[in-house]
């Protein structure tokens, strides 16, 4: 079973600039989504347009889930399992927290 969480982060970059943004910190991302076990799991993505797709698994889990950069935000869908659910709301503002982060370097 699967828990949905979302989180929107707006910006003031336009939508290329937020997506190269995304693009070159997503790895840190990725780290916020996993609580700190991410040497424990291993992430693939792809890009769609301005659509970046990702799933990880290790350990029996598996996280997946959708980021959108549009012009003025960018949304994130995430999937977390059972393992994380548990603990998504701070999983929530360490992710919000650390997309600003990625947003605000220039």
């Amino acid at each position: 079973m699967t828990r949905p969480i979302t989180v929107n982060v707006p910006h003031s970059l336009g939508k290329e600039q937020a997506r190269q943004q995304i693009a070159l910190g997503f790895a840190g991302i990725s780290k916020q989504l996993t609580g700190g076990m991410l040497g424990m799991l291993s992430f693939q993505e792809r890009w769609e347009e301005d659509r970046l797709h990702f799933e990880g698994g290790g350990l029996g889990q598996k996280i997946s889930g959708r980021l959108d950069v549009t012009a003025d935000a960018v949304h994130i869908q995430v999937d977390l399992p059972d393992l994380l659910a548990v603990i998504a709301d701070r999983i929530v503002g360490t992710l919000k927290q650390q997309t600003q982060k990625v947003l605000a370097k220039q």
